[in-house]
């Protein structure tokens, strides 16, 4: 029985066995292929992973360590780059970033503005051995001046009462002599800049764009107008305060200062009143007149011209029969009206002598500066906003850099705008304004004449990239401020004396037909812009530093910034083209991407105010091509490289770093009432849809981060000028 069972379990074994074996032949096939399917995918996957790195070097620099850091730091993942990303870009931005008191927004160009006005700080407080009388040494002292504000404070209102004394005095202040009107206004306008009835300069001629003319126009007036303010009564209630408040400060009581600023503040309302509307202006189609010195006498007789156009241009040889350029010539036969009424008065000299306090009280103490800051808040609507006054080395490094650009400027050239930088910067220019010219060339709504005229435009644009070349030239500097002897005790004194040599030698200047020599901001600005005058696009080198543009970064980040910004700005040069005659194909094809756009960015809104397309629809314009022409441009740049820089740690490739850089660039906060400004006073969109409009009308973008079609980001219908 035994061995029996013994053979019995061996048999139930020995087909249990075989059982398995057949089990195991029957998987055996099924393990080859997971085996297989396995080994393909790792081989995908090393491939995968050595075709994303092929070409590809992360820059370990420091400043890329550094500007992958801010890129981090300023990312919110939780956004998802396909549904808002500006969201996914700048999402954590505001955590990390304030809005100062008393300003509306922060964001990238701001905190770029601040450091760079900190280096300009720091070079003016920095000891140097330059040559004596240099104009560097005399901006120190200029700065170190303003910089003296226990002197300033101690001499409070004086060194202002002191001037008026010495023309004729003011009723306000103490006894004053009836002074003899013209020649008090010669004075204010030929040795302090205060134009109180008209404003003179000398500008290019519109009919010869090489030969300069004098210009007339109305001053710049501080009362508010009715076009600038919603709640006008209430803009008026703010500014007879501050004049209260000045007459005060200057006084000493309010007594007096409130029964005869009144009369001043109704004086000053009768002549803006006189102000042509700009409206009116372009109905009319008349923005000049030629004209010359005798007529305009015939036509304002309450003001001596010859004798004032004298006063202001002390060195030219001016006669009668003076060719003049008028912008407003009803303004001022309306004011000659005014004047005449008032011609034995004491209202013009109180008048005039108040414009004088206003012109010069950046120079006096911080209670004059209070009040202005008062004003402003008033202006603005911000009447429970907490408003602080400017560091005082802020006001300085303005005040400085505005009385001494070019030598400020230069120091600061010098101390961050390497040559290499320089040239990267100009190349980069080059291949933006090819591709544009290229693009021209595939726009439906663009006749053949039109194609050729805007090519044509294209190809005679100027650029300056970083600084006028004149400011470099230290001997040519030291000549222009040879004149100005500034004192380190004495700012008020140095503002006055800056003002009478200034305006003596404003008409000395060469002729700049190029636009090349003297620029409307300074080298240090963030802000690029473009010269109709000129037909001149101007970067300055404060905007070439990070996060917009590095010698060193990955040309995806500086295509992106910097890059975007040549674009938009060559952009607006090409305005013109955009409108066209009625009735044309080519019109029927603009129009339908001009609606597109409007319709498009009036989608977004704050708070239930939205944007204004129709506004902001130039600048669209040129965010939405110089986005796709920048893009181009490195991607015409990306095809002739075998190898890209990327930046570490943010994981991003190439052409997604560039789209990153953009957003980046726009990076920002507002409280709500600097977002409700923007909304409804900016040309611009706010930062946020700036980002989000172009990114979604771009043709490229849903690609590169594979965005569903339909998407936020990557929607079905996109718009298309440029």
């Amino acid at each position: 029985m035994k061995n029996s069972s013994q053979q019995q379990v061996g048999f139930e074994d020995q087909k249990l066995s075989e059982k398995r074996w057949k089990c195991l032949r029957r998987l055996l096939p099924l393990c080859v292929l997971l085996a297989a399917i396995l080994v393909v995918f790792l081989g995908l996957l090393i491939y995968t992973v050595q075709n994303c790195n092929r070409g590809v070097d992360s820059c370990e620099l420091q400043e890329c360590e550094v500007l992958a850091e801010r890129f981090l730091s300023s990312r919110d993942p939780d956004f998802h780059p396909c549904q808002d990303f500006f969201g996914y870009i700048c999402g954590n931005w505001s955590a990390k970033h304030s809005v100062s008191e008393g300003k509306g927004s922060a964001n990238t160009f701001t905190n770029l503005w601040e450091e760079n006005q900190r280096i300009v700080r720091e070079l003016l407080e920095r000891s140097q051995r330059e040559n004596s009388g240099s104009a560097e040494e005399k901006a120190r002292k200029f700065y170190q001046s303003c910089m003296n504000t226990e002197k300033i404070q101690e001499l409070g209102a004086e060194p202002m009462i002191e001037l008026i004394n010495q023309l004729g005095g003011w009723i306000l202040t103490g006894p004053w002599n009836q002074s003899n009107f013209n020649k008090t206004l010669h004075v204010l306008m030929g040795e302090y800049k205060t134009f109180p009835f008209f404003k003179a300069y000398m500008d290019f001629s519109p009919w010869n764009s090489t030969t300069r003319i004098i210009q007339i126009d109305y001053p710049d007036f501080d009362m508010p107008s009715k076009s600038q303010y919603a709640d006008y009564a209430e803009g008026l209630r703010v500014y007879l305060s501050y004049l209260n408040k000045l007459g005060e400060l200057l006084v000493g009581t309010e007594n007096v200062a409130s029964l005869q600023i009144p009369l001043v503040f109704s004086f000053m309302s009768q002549l803006l009143n006189e102000v042509t509307p700009t409206a009116e202006h372009r109905e009319k189609r008349m923005f000049f007149q030629r004209t010359t010195i005798q007529d305009l006498q015939e036509l304002a007789p309450s003001i001596d011209w010859l004798s004032s156009l004298r006063a202001i241009f002390q060195s030219l040889v001016l006669n009668a029969s003076e060719s003049i350029l008028v912008h407003d010539m009803e303004y001022l036969k309306g004011i000659s009206r005014v004047l005449e009424q008032y011609q034995k008065t004491s209202l013009l000299h109180m008048y005039m002598i108040l414009c004088l306090v206003q012109n010069l009280t950046p120079a006096l103490d911080d209670r004059f500066q209070r009040a202005r800051m008062e004003l402003n808040k008033g202006l603005r609507g911000n009447s429970t906003q907490t408003m602080v006054l400017t560091p005082h080395w802020k006001k300085c490094v303005t005040d400085t850099s505005s009385f001494y650009e070019p030598v400020v400027g230069a120091m600061f050239v010098r101390e961050t705008f390497q040559p290499k930088t320089k040239k990267l910067a100009e190349d980069m220019f080059s291949k933006v304004q090819a591709v544009l010219r290229s693009q021209l060339g595939s726009l439906e709504w663009m006749d053949k004449q039109t194609r050729k005229e805007a090519m044509d435009k294209l190809d005679s644009i100027k650029v300056q990239i970083g600084y006028p070349p004149r400011i470099l030239k230290t001997e040519e500097m030291n000549h222009e401020y040879s004149e100005f002897q500034p004192h380190e005790d004495t700012f008020f004194a140095n503002v006055l004396e800056f003002l009478r040599l200034s305006q003596k030698r404003i008409h000395l200047e060469p002729v700049d037909t190029h636009g090349e020599e003297y620029w409307e901001v300074p080298p240090f600005s963030v802000y690029s812009y473009y010269s109709l005058k000129h037909n001149t696009v101007i970067f300055p080198a404060g905007m070439f530093r990070s996060p917009f543009f590095h010698k060193d970064f990955p040309s995806a980040v500086n295509f992106g910034a910097a890059g975007m910004f040549m674009a938009h700005e060559l952009l607006h040069a090409l305005y013109e083209y955009v409108n066209l005659g009625p009735g044309s194909k080519q019109r029927e094809a603009l129009d339908r991407g001009t609606r597109c756009l409007v319709e498009q960015y009036e989608k977004y809104s704050f708070h239930g105010l939205a944007v204004n397309g129709t506004v902001t629809l130039l600048e669209n314009f040129a965010d939405n091509g110089g986005l796709d022409v920048a893009h181009q441009a490195y991607e015409s740049w990306a095809q002739k490289r075998t190898r890209k820089k990327i930046l570490p740690k943010i994981g991003l490739r190439p052409h997604q770093l560039f789209f990153a850089s953009f957003a980046q660039a726009f990076c920002g906060t507002e409280t709500s009432e600097g977002l409700r400004e923007t909304l409804l006073q900016d040309r611009h969109s706010p930062p946020r849809f700036r980002v989000l409009g172009a990114i979604a009308n771009s043709k490229d973008f849903g690609g590169l981060f594979q965005c569903a079609k339909g998407s936020p980001m990557n929607p079905e219908s996109k718009c298309r000028i440029w």
